[in-house]
């Protein structure tokens, strides 16, 4: 469903990504794991087509992102709903028409088939009839569920999580993990996770993939990453204060 190739990026002349590859299967949940700032967000940005390479290639569905033109790109992006760390809701918007924001600018949906799928994709992440609301009055939690809403209302083939999990309880957090897992078996998509949570991680991944200096290092099963010898992934996912991430940042001060 999705390939990075060699993906290289760099930033501000700062080297983010240096040779990603990765393979995601059709209808899995792969997580993506690292430090704050190690290019998670950047190599979702690339799959959607916000950024492109400096060197390598992307590919969704067998189709290299890089190469298509603006009307290819807005037909795949039809394809791929987004929930950005926060929400990132619109506060001069209803929530409705925040759901409804990707069909309005990109699709041509009668007025009452949009407010059906609004209403459906609401109903789904357990917010029925808060469509007039606006994202002041929410919580932070419902936030990220209308956010959640907005990605389905395109009944998406492919879901981007960027740090689902962040700011919220713990509580909230599990009802969120819940609701990244109730989408993958509902509506049959795949999905990427970026996420330093390693609850969230074990919970919601069929594969986890840590990200390190611009490389995935390791990738396997929930499982497999939690027993894993590599002692770059051991110090991370068990939140070690020293090892050799530790080392390697004294190197770089």
């Amino acid at each position: 469903m999705i390939e990075l190739v060699d993906l290289h990026k760099s930033l501000a002349g700062h080297k983010v990504l240096n040779g990603v590859d990765l393979k995601i299967e059709k209808g899995t949940t792969c997580v993506i794991i690292g430090r704050s700032g190690c290019g998670k967000s950047v190599t979702l940005k690339h799959i959607v087509g916000i950024m492109s390479p400096d060197k390598g290639k992307v590919f969704v569905n067998g189709e290299e992102v890089s190469r298509l033109d603006e009307k290819a790109l807005n037909a795949l992006r039809l394809k791929i709903g987004m929930v950005f760390q926060g929400g990132a809701l619109f506060d001069s918007m209803t929530v409705g028409e925040n759901v409804g924001f990707g069909l309005i600018e990109h699709d041509h949906v009668p007025a009452r088939e949009l407010r059906g799928r609004i209403e459906s994709s609401l109903a789904m992440v357990g917010l029925h009839g808060i469509a007039n609301l606006m994202p002041s009055e929410l919580s932070g939690g419902m936030r990220k569920r209308v956010a959640l809403a907005r990605a389905i209302c395109i009944k998406p083939e492919i879901i981007l999580y960027d740090e689902p999990t962040t700011g919220v309880d713990p509580i909230t957090a599990d009802s969120i993990n819940e609701l990244i897992k109730s989408m993958a078996d509902k509506l049959k998509v795949t999905s990427i996770v970026v996420t330093h949570d390693m609850v969230s991680a074990y919970k919601v991944g069929d594969k986890i993939a840590m990200l390190y200096l611009g490389k995935i290092i390791a990738e396997g099963t929930p499982q497999e990453i939690q027993h894993t010898k590599n002692p770059v992934v051991h110090q991370f996912i068990n939140g070690l204060a020293s090892g050799p991430i530790t080392e390697t940042l004294d190197r770089y001060r």
